[in-house]
């Protein structure tokens, strides 16, 4: 039995190291889509709520990386605890399942985060399509109005 629980010990740890992989992976890459969503909006003439909307959204997903990276800590704490404490067989059996279950859930938050991620970069890119098309609208309008302007000075010529 206690081979198997620490076969099972070992298999868990692995899979916990393969977890940890992912969400540094992922906090990764949530960095850099935030690094080129701050790149975008310096780049881009947006109006000041299309920011403000921007800055709420990255704020938003850097709160979700810390508490995820806080869990992170949390279950790692507790692995190290479980082992200097040298826990029962069964203990750490039980308490093993429970950290996996909490690396279920973890994954799932950082599943749902990749997608609310990837939500959010298409609505971004959205915005900057319609901050460009916007920009266009109001140069052709410049455009007739210069026209319109200088058909004015001609009739009252």
């Amino acid at each position: 039995d206690r081979d198997a629980d620490k076969k099972r010990i070992e298999e868990l740890l692995e899979e916990k190291m393969v977890l940890e992989i992912a969400q540094k992976q992922s906090m990764n890459e949530s960095a850099h889509l935030g690094w080129e969503l701050e790149q975008l909006s310096k780049s881009t003439d947006l109006a000041d709520s299309e920011k403000s909307f921007v800055f709420e959204l990255n704020e938003c997903a850097s709160s979700r990386i810390l508490k995820l990276e806080k869990d992170n800590q949390s279950l790692q704490n507790t692995i190290q605890e479980l082992r200097d404490a040298s826990l029962t067989s069964r203990e750490s059996s039980l308490k093993f399942v429970e950290l996996e279950k909490e690396n279920q859930q973890l994954s799932k938050k950082i599943e749902k985060l990749q997608n609310q991620i990837e939500k959010e970069k298409q609505s971004n890119q959205d915005l900057e399509t319609l901050s460009e098309d916007l920009i266009k609208d109001k140069e052709q309008l410049q455009v007739s109005m210069e026209t319109l302007k200088a058909d004015k000075d001609r009739q009252v010529r």
